[in-house]
């Protein structure tokens, strides 16, 4: 990614920003859109802003997306202003173009947007230890709380059918019938691991249709590194990467983030042995995301926290198996087999799951009467 300082100043001349340029630099490890953080100054102060290409690849309705994100964050701005809490520190803001929009398209048909840059924090790209998940896990559990009474059915789906995962099961099935690149008969193992569990594909999705469990404001990326934290109070106090902010489940954030957490080894370690679900660190987020969200979600929904951590981490593996069936075209790959080792350590950790289910039950219903929720009710 590379961009001249000609291009920055031109597309920041677009916004509502005041000040004299002072530099850019590239920030961030993301691997969807190209972000930079600019300098102004403003008086004798240095302003930092994010400044951020969206990649309209994956987000073909940049529009949608950003109506999206500037209402989910003039919402959060509200009721943080109201809880007297700091909207500036609390939630992005969204700067706007000089003639309204809430990004500016290039003529080359770039889509470029503008955020606070939200100074005294940092990010943790991996847990360091189990205060740093329950952390994480108070952070996002505060913004389901934060956003519980937000009309969720008023986003727009930025991915339809993201978390529908009998829908991604049939794409499974579709990829398995079609055997694009002749994969099929030596991953056998893989597709039984999958098909065994076709009933568990419909769980979730089956109670929010018979409203058991309700429609909510989802952010569908809840990777320890979407969680600002504050330099002096170590606290997670701003949720970022809102792209796939959408109607969904609380659960699918839920179940997400421990797919992505309680591993004890990284998503595509070929070494199953060193792959382990981890009822230290599941315990620590639950306690977290629970303690800041409990009392804004119902019995049903804390019922469900441990399956919907082993769907998701069913679902993700799938979606790796999905894509090495059709030869690769949807994940970045280092090696040919590179979809194929990811899927086994999701497998791997559902496995350890299933076994563990009854434990992940009794820690999750433990947790939910410390707090005064009784799910039984």
């Amino acid at each position: 990614m590379q961009f001249s300082e000609a291009a920055v100043r031109e597309i920041l001349s677009r916004f509502t920003l005041s000040g004299e340029f002072v530099s850019f630099e590239p920030i961030g490890c993301g691997h969807i859109n190209d972000t930079l953080c600019v300098t102004l100054k403003e008086q004798d102060d240095d302003m930092r802003y994010i400044l951020q290409r969206i990649n309209t690849h994956v987000f073909t309705k940049p529009a949608e997306l950003m109506e999206n994100v500037a209402n989910v964050t003039s919402y959060l701005a509200r009721i943080l202003r109201e809880n007297g809490a700091d909207p500036a520190r609390g939630t992005l803001t969204v700067f706007p173009t000089k003639d309204g929009k809430l990004f500016y398209r290039t003529d080359a048909g770039d889509c470029w947007r503008v955020y606070n840059y939200v100074e005294n924090t940092y990010t943790l790209q991996a847990i360091r230890d189990p205060q740093d998940f329950q952390k994480s896990g108070e952070a996002f559990g505060n913004f389901q709380k934060l956003l519980a009474d937000y009309p969720s059915d008023t986003l727009y789906e930025t991915i339809p059918h993201f978390h529908d995962t009998a829908s991604r099961f049939e794409n499974f099935k579709k990829a398995l019938r079609a055997d694009a690149v002749g994969r099929a008969q030596t991953v056998q193992p893989e597709i039984d691991f999958v098909l065994q569990r076709e009933a568990d594909t419909h769980v979730l999705v089956d109670l929010l249709q018979k409203g058991e469990l309700p429609l909510r404001v989802t952010h569908n990326d809840t990777k320890l590194n979407n969680i600002l934290f504050d330099n002096d109070t170590k606290e997670g106090i701003c949720v970022v990467d809102l792209d796939t902010v959408m109607p969904g489940l609380s659960l699918y954030d839920f179940g997400d983030s421990i797919r992505f957490g309680a591993s004890t080894a990284a998503e595509d370690e070929p070494d199953l042995s060193k792959v382990h679900f981890s009822m230290e660190l599941f315990r620590a987020y639950t306690r977290g995301y629970l303690g800041a969200a409990g009392d804004s979600l119902t019995a049903t929904e804390i019922a469900y926290l441990p399956f919907s951590a082993k769907l998701m981490t069913l679902e993700c593996g799938m979606r790796f198996l999905t894509d090495y069936l059709e030869g690769d075209g949807y994940f970045r790959i280092s090696y040919p087999e590179h979809n194929l080792v990811r899927c086994r350590t999701q497998f791997a950790l559902v496995a350890e799951m299933e076994a563990q289910m009854p434990q992940m039950q009794a820690e999750t219903s433990a947790i939910a009467a410390s707090i005064g929720k009784d799910v039984t009710e």
